[in-house]
């Protein structure tokens, strides 16, 4: 998946990220892959993200959850030991305080967000992450993704149906990393951290298509 996605990007002559919006782009940089400061965590998220091409030379793909099912709005991964289902909501403008920048969405309830094409209404939100490992149930906040709209869970590739989404294990098994990406819209992707049950951050990267 992501050797494909290198070789796109490549092949189209686009560059690693987008220009310059000509609207106002209230989107933070603190949840980067560049702020990661630490090293195990940012030489494993290294291993499968696109914001880390240029340190993933020589570093070898993390183990994967196999995928077991996905839809139009959710998607399962699953192990002996772990389960991850990521489910998705309807957008309803009229339930949300929109900011606006001529024609351009800015703002849904006084935040930045991110998916989607940022200036255009969502369509789609996630509306949970249920993590399960072992027999305990990780709680993932609200806060970890209720910014986050329009993910994508699958992809047409020769009339085969495919997900460039993925569980990846660190090596030492003690951390995973819930990741997701869509190329459609600009390039957006994300992680999700978990270590010994417990969320531990997110990693959001966006802006690398010119459309």
């Amino acid at each position: 998946m992501r050797n494909f996605i290198c070789l796109l990007l490549a092949l189209s002559g686009l560059p690693a990220m987008a220009q310059d919006l000509d609207y106002p782009d209230f989107r933070s940089k603190k949840d980067n892959f560049s702020k990661i400061r630490e090293t195990d965590i940012r030489n494993d998220v290294a291993s499968f993200s696109l914001a880390a091409l240029d340190e993933s030379i020589g570093k070898a793909q993390l183990q994967q959850v196999p995928v077991k099912d996905f839809g139009l709005n959710f998607e399962t991964f699953q192990s002996d030991n772990i389960q991850v289902t990521i489910r998705t909501g309807i957008f309803s403008p009229s339930k949300h305080k929109l900011m606006m920048s001529e024609q351009h969405l800015v703002r849904i309830d006084g935040h930045p967000y991110y998916g989607g094409n940022y200036g255009d209404v969502p369509h789609t939100t996630i509306e949970s992450v249920t993590v399960v490992v072992g027999k305990d149930t990780v709680a993932i906040p609200a806060t970890a993704y209720n910014d986050l709209f329009d993910p994508k869970f699958s992809y047409n590739e020769n009339g085969a149906t495919r997900s460039r989404n993925g569980v990846f294990l660190s090596n030492d098994k003690h951390t995973f990393y819930i990741y997701m990406f869509d190329i459609n819209n600009k390039g957006v992707e994300y992680t999700w951290v978990i270590r010994d049950k417990q969320y531990l951050r997110r990693v959001v990267d966006f802006g690398f298509i010119q459309q």
